[in-house]
């Protein structure tokens, strides 16, 4: 690494570092006043609170990163420009593309930690802020993926309606059991009013079965009880829902394809695990488009550069929103809903690049 690559890395990253811890500062003062009567209603202690605002901060970094990046290149750039630094660089041959390179390359290396960080540390952190928001809080309690009512579940060749399920006293209500063969063909149908668990097998109550004999004829039987040996367990029917947040990449995606192959929508997930690709490499487009409004704004210096990276920031945010919201309601592809925003943004950064150069 050159002295001017090391340059530019250190004065960008003492920048970003200040920037960073200024924005998580205020970030948890505000969630702290926000919540704090939450947990006084909940007599919660203390050290829970602490927890709480602990667990969340990995997440916080994450989402002030791509502003903290912004806001340091906009910085660095304007001062550089006031000390006359960058025209004594261009005075040597050095092209504006040159002198932004180093900041270019250390803004990949920061979108590289923020998804090592949403991998590894996000996940874990997030489950545990969002399991003392909502249990120990009781802000809404554990969510099961399967609703209690009108749930579908795919299981080993079958396929389980289920009109009402409840949990705790692990019956289920109003049920119809679709069993296949292998080419799926329907072997046998089973309507009834009762599902009870009995700690290994189900007892089905006041029913009928229909079961295929012969050639396509269905034997159709009325029954009081029955009992059936099931691999389903009641926990299979009552899984803990997972938010986004509280998974890796490689787990989003396994969890997608498992959701699919029980028959449910697995849109939202498909789009959030485009969104944690996409996401950390806004950081290099933002230098793309922050160096450009440093470099360009003649008038009003540094505030007006900032404040136009300020709205630069809340129009990405607004347009990721959007197009996530399309994608979740299936107008827009999953890649196209969590790419769109980074695409258009990464234009408007070479645009904005090419016309600084000429």
């Amino acid at each position: 690494m050159g002295t001017l690559a090391k340059y530019f890395s250190r004065e960008f990253l003492k920048l970003f570092g200040l920037i960073e811890f200024v924005f998580i500062s205020m970030y948890l003062l505000i969630q702290f006043i926000l919540s704090l009567d939450d947990f006084v209603e909940a007599n919660a202690p203390y050290s829970l609170m602490v927890a709480y605002l602990f667990y969340n901060i990995p997440m916080i970094v994450i989402q002030l990163v791509p502003a903290a990046t912004l806001i340091s290149v906009i910085v660095m750039f304007c001062l550089m420009d006031k000390n006359n630094e960058i025209t004594a660089m261009k005075s040597c041959g050095l092209s504006i593309l040159k002198i932004s390179l180093p900041t270019i390359i250390v803004s990949i290396v920061v979108s590289i930690g923020v998804f090592l960080v949403s991998e590894l540390i996000v996940p874990y952190s997030s489950a545990k802020a969002n399991e003392i928001w909502q249990v120990k809080l009781n802000k809404g309690g554990k969510k099961g993926f399967y609703g209690q009512n009108n749930i579908w579940y795919r299981g080993d060749h079958a396929i389980y309606w289920i009109r009402h399920f409840d949990a705790g006293k692990k019956t289920m209500e109003d049920l119809t059991l679709y069993f296949f063969d292998d080419s799926f063909g329907l072997t046998k149908k089973i309507d009834a009013r009762w599902g009870i668990w009995t700690g290994d097998r189900w007892e089905i109550r006041q029913g009928m079965v229909q079961e295929v004999e012969g050639d396509k004829e269905y034997d159709l039987q009325k029954f009081d009880k029955i009992y059936l040996t099931l691999p389903e367990r009641p926990e299979d029917f009552t899984r803990t829902q997972k938010k986004p947040e509280e998974m890796s990449y490689w787990q989003l995606k396994r969890y997608a394809k498992r959701i699919q192959e029980e028959g449910y929508d697995a849109t939202e997930y498909s789009v959030d695990m485009n969104v944690k690709l996409a996401y950390p490499l806004i950081c290099v487009i933002l230098v793309l488009i922050g160096i450009p409004l440093a470099l360009g704004a003649k008038k009003g210096g540094a505030p007006v550069a900032i404040f136009l990276g300020i709205v630069v920031c809340f129009f990405y945010l607004i347009m990721l929103g959007v197009s996530r919201s399309l994608g979740l309601s299936g107008f827009l592809p999953p890649e196209v809903a969590a790419w769109s925003a980074n695409l258009v943004f990464l234009l408007l950064g070479i645009y904005l690049m090419i016309r600084l150069e000429t």
